[in-house]
């Protein structure tokens, strides 16, 4: 937590003294050092429960040998594999430590005292973070059903507008945008007002009008879109993700951008998951299934959720959500309170194997009838 008593504060940008940093979920190791429980599930940070698939561990594990050279700092072979996914040029990849760095670098290049950034209420994190630590105005637009009004941000796009911010599907909601909305409201930002697009949970996603923006490129040069390795591809532990967009945009990132920000293993893995489809399929199908299942016991527990296409559900439980969150670590099971996204009394729970999800249940069931 921040100290306000930091003696370094006074040197610090002035920005810096509000800042608050962002808290992962739980660790299962951390669980175990506060309460001895050895035996936890972690259905807190959204990772895929499947893992990373034989291909990628196994393009991992061939690195070994290489670990006293370093990575190629401009990441050619993934640059070409993730461009030749999209059918785009490479010089419109620009790869990061996680998605979460490509939207730093997007700060960073784009935002500074005196601009300011729109994104939407209960929207990720690190949007608001990315923006007030370069000194940047963040401009909030209330939600709609816990989701992205685009009218609603549009009206506070203004001739200091730099950054749109859109998580699409978003978190922690699991809300998403159809193509037709979004696209229109791409098409009416003015040209100095840039659009990320951020796709995180993009491979799970099965909803008939969800758009793939990435075909955008072409008609919107003022569009950036990321993508990550760390969710369906199973690589959370790897830390790579990247953004397309025109080359100008990604010339100015890579200025930016940290040399070897993305080490050889890394690169290596997300090169052979990238071409692991069947992984993909299998870790879709599964969280279909889950998904499913995890709401139905939810609705049984009388507890509703707001409707998902990611690889977790966000339940609202009725009541503030921070002490049945610690007694479910004390059964060994960790979700996530969003009480920072203003949802109080909600629950973000991840979509984990069948045996995590059942225990899941039962200890919500515990804990909501004692």
């Amino acid at each position: 937590m921040p100290n306000p008593g930091n003696p370094f504060l006074a040197l610090a940008a002035p920005q810096i003294a509000g800042l608050t940093p962002y808290v992962p979920g739980k660790p299962l190791s951390e669980l175990a050092r506060e309460l001895g429980i050895s035996s936890a599930v972690k259905l807190a940070s959204n990772e895929n429960p499947l893992g990373c698939g034989e291909a990628a561990q196994a393009a991992y594990v061939d690195c070994a040998a290489e670990l006293g050279r370093y990575p190629d700092g401009g990441a050619f072979a993934l640059r070409r594999a993730i461009a030749e996914h999209h059918g785009v040029d490479a010089a419109q990849v620009t790869v990061g430590n996680g998605s979460n760095d490509v939207l730093d670098l997007v700060a960073r290049t784009f935002l500074h005292p005196g601009v300011e950034s729109v994104f939407s209420e209960h929207a990720f994190a690190v949007y608001p973070l990315a923006t007030q630590a370069v000194g940047a105005t963040a401009r909030v637009a209330p939600a709609r059903d816990f989701g992205h009004d685009l009218a609603a941000m549009a009206a506070l796009v203004s001739e200091r507008t730099r950054v749109v911010w859109i998580a699409n599907p978003n978190n922690p909601t699991g809300t998403w945008l159809a193509a037709e909305p979004l696209r229109a409201f791409i098409a009416g930002l003015p040209a100095h007002a840039l659009v990320v697009v951020d796709e995180a949970y993009f491979e799970y996603v099965t909803a008939p009008d969800y758009p793939d923006t990435s075909r955008w490129l072409a008609d919107f040069p003022n569009l950036i879109v990321t993508r990550t390795f760390a969710k369906v591809y199973g690589l959370a532990a790897l830390r790579v993700g990247y953004g397309l967009s025109h080359p100008d945009l990604a010339e100015l990132l890579n200025r930016v951008r940290h040399p070897f920000n993305v080490n050889a293993p890394a690169q290596a893995a997300a090169i052979a998951a990238l071409g692991d489809r069947a992984h993909v399929q299998r870790s879709v199908a599964h969280n279909r299934a889950e998904m499913a299942r995890v709401t139905a016991g939810l609705e049984q527990l009388g507890i509703g959720c707001i409707p998902s296409v990611c690889n977790f559900v966000t339940a609202d439980l009725g009541r503030p959500a921070g002490p049945v969150e610690q007694a479910l670590l004390r059964e060994g099971v960790i979700c996530r309170p969003v009480g920072n996204y203003g949802l109080p009394n909600h629950l973000r729970i991840s979509i984990g194997l069948a045996e995590e999800n059942t225990r899941m249940l039962a200890a919500l069931e515990r804990v909501l009838t004692t």
